[in-house]
């Protein structure tokens, strides 16, 4: 049984994971309840308003005291850097991801594809690499690992661009900002325009789709007791991606999830036999 700190902490954070998780096997999942603790963690001190600057720098210390070997007292910390050690994670894995949360600190203005793209590994891909080492996956099915967190993470930047405004940030390409020409997200300023930036929003569902296609050559490398819950969250992000197709102004109105009848079910609808 998970530690209830780390079970409080993810369920509340991403339902879709959550409950998605549950239907690992047991020390699957307690492994998975480990990470995500970790990962929300770090997410919720760069996300807070005020960011919580002092307490996110604080919170990478004491991971750096515990890979040394120190106990901090944290369980969030202290779990998941034994987790580090029994699946034996790439440091730089967790390097990236603390860089990238690091930078969400001062992430202001619209950066390159190259930039945008650099801090999505390190904000998802090595959580997919993670997920694939807890499995205990073969490393040539890695490059699918790192596609499905990267697809998922895309499809959280088109679902939160409202929440985003409000923590100054945009995580999308300048080049499509100039070839929709649009100089920013507000609704005051899409409102304008409304097929530019219905176009604006396809053209990143478009990457999306082209990575989650890619990324699901992944489900052939995964037994089936693992695959339920991880095909649960992908094709529930798939819904969410369809839900903003059809009407992208939907992300000023609200935040696109599915309910949990509806993750429950599709649960349901993978589990039955082949």
């Amino acid at each position: 049984m998970a530690h209830k700190k780390l079970y409080d902490i993810f369920k509340a954070g991403s339902k879709t994971y959550f409950y998605s998780s549950l239907f690992f096997p047991s020390k699957i999942r307690e492994d998975v309840f480990v990470l995500y603790s970790f990962v929300r963690r770090a997410d919720d001190f760069v996300d807070s308003v005020p960011q919580r600057r002092g307490d996110f720098i604080e919170f990478k210390k004491k991971y750096e005291r515990a890979l040394g070997g120190e106990n901090t007292g944290d369980i969030v910390v202290d779990s998941f850097v034994s987790l580090v050690e029994r699946k034996n994670f790439d440091p730089c894995w967790v390097s990236s991801f603390l860089k990238s949360m690091e930078a969400d600190l001062s992430w202001k203005g619209n950066k390159s594809m190259r930039e945008v793209e650099g801090y999505i590994y390190g904000s998802a891909e090595v959580v997919g690499l993670m997920m694939a080492a807890i499995i205990g996956l073969p490393n040539v099915s890695y490059p699918y690992a790192r596609l499905l967190g990267k697809s998922m993470q895309y499809i959280n930047f088109i679902r939160d661009i409202a929440e985003d405004l409000r923590l100054g940030r945009s995580y999308f390409p300048a080049e499509d900002f100039e070839s929709f020409g649009l100089v920013g997200l507000d609704l005051e300023s899409t409102s304008q325009i409304p097929e530019s930036f219905k176009g604006f929003v396809r053209r990143q569902l478009s990457y999306y789709d082209e990575w989650q296609r890619e990324a699901e050559k992944w489900f052939e490398y995964i037994p089936k007791k693992y695959l339920i819950p991880i095909k649960t969250a992908s094709e529930l992000y798939k819904w969410t991606a369809n839900q903003i197709r059809r009407d992208p102004f939907i992300v000023y109105r609200r935040k696109v999830k599915p309910s949990i009848p509806r993750i429950i079910s599709n649960i349901g609808y993978n589990a039955l036999p082949l």
